[in-house]
């Protein structure tokens, strides 16, 4: 975090009203399409969010500066409940018997901890009122399995009132079954909003989930959510956020689009979790942006540490639809993505051509202690190249001990393994570590042109048998960095090659290439 703090100030989140557009026919259409989405999803024009700290303790575990918050409401969860056994209100674990009402009894209007045996439990969905604790004895043990006759809108498990918000909810020690298969042969297997997930967190305050694993769910695995997802428009957040929320021990797999994601929340701590191959079938077919970890629309003061994913479209994204504001002050300590066509995607949707409005909230990215290995092409996303990491319109971004693997067999058809593009500003990769692509076009390219990406200081990397061209710097860029870099090659043919006159170079090693370095 030291790291980040002496940069973001480059580049200060804006706070001001938004400027007036030119009036034309398609504005017009935009701003009224805006206002009719706002009649039915409530809006706030977003503030500027406070500096999270993150704290690290004697056995090196990372955590949030609000966690000693977090601590002092589950002591009051655990004064506030009494404990119950579900099977005493007439659940039956035998993956036939429908439990739901069983489940309504023994929760009642909340204050229980709900102990669930082990065994299959058949229900509609679970609603769980304030001061509600649901425990399992573990993943693969207790499971919920979704009613054969649900709709394609069921939950698992979600909190009772996502209108007026919820407090105090555990859940943990099961397995959650959104029993994809109930639905036949079907094209989609959402209805779209936060619904038709595993797990949903909609407007909570104090939350848990710790040790869980969703299996197949038609959305998400697990989503910590707004009331209603919003889209009316760049500087605007939904009403109804959650906050406070810790999502721990986690997996899950075969997920219609994320495995876990954020959206209009403050405060999430995502940890030790990993979620892997999803079956993108929220999306239309070979167009599935379905991420490991998502970090999406509105997001705020989000912290992930030690988790892991593989073989998704995107390992950990960072984004913003183009109607929506981008997820704002995202650290990430500790990320293993193994197979992921993106391994790590920061990006502002529609805010990244020289035509599209300048983003107001893509700020503030972290990454330190995260390795990517051998990113692949996948058929959930069919055109999407691989990289390791793309950065896309987000400015204040800083990359710290990455290190990337790739597959020295592999045909990256001649494309960079790390892109920094699309007007992004004030970008640092220290301490980056890549081999192993020996047919990428560039290990770290930096785009210029009238979309440039700029203010980017590259330090401390080390290439080795990679990319023929180990650093490539387009045209137009006014400021770069490049210091402390060591690039071996066996058969390569530019160390650096600059397209632009304003770098700033210092102790470059390049050996076994046709070029040290070229300008143009």
């Amino acid at each position: 975090m030291a790291l980040f703090n002496e940069h973001k100030h480059r580049y200060p989140r804006p706070n001001r009203n938004e400027k007036r557009h030119p009036w034309s026919f398609a504005y017009l259409l935009e701003q009224m399409k805006s206002f009719l989405i706002g009649i039915f999803m409530p809006k706030k024009q977003g503030k500027l969010p406070r500096d999270v700290g993150i704290t690290v303790d004697e056995q090196g575990m990372v955590s949030p500066d609000w966690k000693g918050r977090l601590e002092q409401q589950f002591r009051q969860l655990q004064k506030n409940v009494r404990q119950v056994q579900v099977t005493e209100f007439g659940a039956v674990g035998d993956g036939k018997t429908d439990c739901t009402k069983a489940f309504q009894r023994a929760i009642g209007n909340g204050k229980v901890k709900v102990i669930i045996p082990a065994g299959t439990y058949i229900v509609k969905g679970l609603q769980l009122p304030s001061w509600t604790w649901l425990v399992g004895e573990g993943k693969g043990k207790t499971i919920l399995k979704l009613h054969p006759g649900a709709s394609k809108s069921s939950w698992v498990v979600t909190n009772s009132d996502h209108k007026k918000g919820n407090h105090h909810l555990f859940v943990e020690e099961m397995s959650l079954d959104w029993h994809v298969e109930r639905l036949g042969e079907v094209e989609k297997t959402s209805v779209g909003g936060n619904r038709s997930s595993c797990l949903t967190y909609a407007n909570v305050t104090y939350g848990w989930v710790k040790n869980v694993e969703a299996i197949n769910p038609g959305l998400h695995c697990f989503d910590v959510s707004s009331t209603l997802y919003n889209y009316s428009g760049d500087g605007y957040r939904a009403r109804g956020g959650s906050k406070y929320i810790w999502l721990d021990g986690l997996n899950g797999y075969g997920f219609g689009d994320d495995g876990i994601t954020t959206h209009h929340s403050d405060y999430i701590w995502i940890s030790n979790s990993h979620m892997c191959d999803p079956s993108g079938k929220a999306h239309k077919q070979g167009y599935s942006n379905s991420n490991g970890v998502e970090v999406d629309d509105g997001s705020q003061n989000v912290l992930l540490v030690n988790n892991s994913t593989a073989r998704c479209f995107g390992g950990v994204e960072v984004k913003a639809h183009h109607n929506s504001s981008a997820a704002t002050n995202v650290h990430i300590v500790g990320h293993l993505s193994i197979n992921d066509n993106r391994s790590f995607n920061f990006r502002h949707i529609g805010h990244h051509q020289k035509q599209d409005p300048e983003s107001k909230t893509a700020y503030n990215i972290t990454a330190s202690r995260i390795v990517a290995i051998a990113p692949v092409r996948t058929d959930l996303y069919r055109d999407s190249h691989p990289r390791a990491l793309v950065v896309s319109a987000y400015k204040n971004v800083v990359i710290n001990q990455f290190r990337v693997i790739g597959d020295p067999e592999y045909d990256y058809q001649n494309q960079p393994v790390i892109a920094v593009q699309y007007r992004s500003r004030n970008v640092l990769l220290n301490h980056v570590n890549i081999q192993g692509f020996q047919k990428a076009g560039s290990d770290i390219k930096i785009f210029g042109g009238e979309q440039r990406a700029d203010d980017v200081q590259i330090c401390h990397v080390y290439m080795k048998n990679s990319a023929a061209n180990a650093l490539t710097v387009g045209p137009d860029i006014q400021r770069i960095l490049i210091h402390h870099v060591i690039a071996l090659h066996v058969n390569g043919v530019c160390g650096c090659h600059l397209a632009s006159p304003n770098v700033d170079m210092k102790n470059i090693t390049a050996t076994g290439y046709k070029d040290v370095y070229t300008k143009r």
